[in-house]
């Protein structure tokens, strides 16, 4: 049942049109479950140009054109207040896909004013350098000390791909502080995204997160069993069909097991899974549909850009 009150997904678009053609088939995918809420979309102006150009303009409720200065992901992440188009608006990245009905999702968000899918405990990765290097950042303390330098006594790791807020006030807050933080990078042991290979854009995660901790708002649990608002895709841990119709995501219950999902090489997640299988609760597992589907790491990116294009192109064509 849906709620009395005015919910809505939000989405975002700018640079390559393919990031426009994520956008509508992820929309394209929520209509599957929920035909009622309704939806926004705030792009460049090249993207209006081409939405209008299409005949797809009305595949939004809401279509507005984004300035410049909010086309980026910390751009429009640190400024989410001023994109409240709904009285609950849901942020979604572009390269998700619904797999049932969100009703639950949204009645277990409706409480907070402002929350992002994460947990309460970043590990040490998190913003920092990837690879052996982080070696250096536990050795000289790094994260501590990054936290002692802004009073803080823990730190929350944030999955942005989902966030939810109904409190204008309260989002204003949390984009300025993360804003602040962002700014004073320099101060932190976290490291610009755009030092990684194929990235051009800054991160907003982490300054989300100490935005949060330091405001002392609830994260909404990332990993929640049968509950999981979002999922990674895995190679080998994510049964599908074709069209992302019928999910099921292999979850490991032992958060540490569940982890060995992000080693690439799949002969190594597979020893290692082999070993712990043989200690207590290293092989409790579950098949979960997740409510999003989230193909946000790169190297499993391919599948979700063959999918879109296919869908994307059979969208187009029904409208011409």
């Amino acid at each position: 049942m849906i709620s009395d009150t005015k919910e809505g997904y939000v989405f975002n678009s700018y640079g390559k049109s393919k990031y426009l053609r994520d956008a509508v088939v992820a929309l394209e995918s929520i209509r599957r479950y929920d035909k009622f809420r309704m939806a926004a979309l705030y792009c460049c102006k090249t993207h209006l140009q081409l939405l209008k150009e299409l005949n797809l303009e009305s595949h939004f409720d809401i279509v507005e054109e984004l300035e410049p200065e909010n086309q980026s992901i910390t751009g429009f992440k640190h400024n989410i207040h001023k994109f409240m188009p709904f009285d609950k608006n849901l942020y979604l990245d572009s390269d998700m896909v619904l797999c049932k009905n969100p009703d639950r999702l949204w009645q277990s968000l409706s409480p907070y004013g402002y929350t992002a899918t994460g947990q309460d405990s970043a590990d040490v990765f998190f913003g920092a350098t990837k690879g052996f290097g982080v070696l250096l950042d536990i050795f000289f303390r790094k994260r501590q000390r990054t936290l002692k330098r802004f009073q803080l006594s823990h730190l929350y790791r944030i999955q942005s791909g989902l966030i939810f807020t109904q409190d204008r006030e309260l989002a204003e807050k949390v984009d300025t502080l993360a804003t602040e933080y962002l700014n004073a990078k320099g101060e932190t042991h976290f490291v610009s995204r755009k030092n990684e290979k194929g990235r051009s854009l800054e991160s907003c995660e982490w300054s989300i997160a100490m935005a949060m901790t330091k405001l002392q708002l609830y994260v909404y649990p990332w990993f929640n069993g049968y509950e999981s608002p979002q999922l990674d895709y895995i190679s080998g841990f994510t049964i599908h069909d074709d069209d992302f119709k019928n999910v099921k995501c292999l979850y490991f219950s032992n958060p540490f097991v569940y982890s060995l999902r992000g080693l690439k090489a799949g002969f190594a997640r597979s020893f290692f899974l082999s070993i712990f299988e043989l200690f207590p609760r290293g092989k409790d597992h579950m098949h979960v549909t997740p409510y999003f589907l989230h193909f946000g790491w790169k190297h499993e990116k391919s599948l979700h850009d063959a999918f879109a294009k296919k869908r994307w192109d059979e969208i187009v064509g029904s409208r011409a």
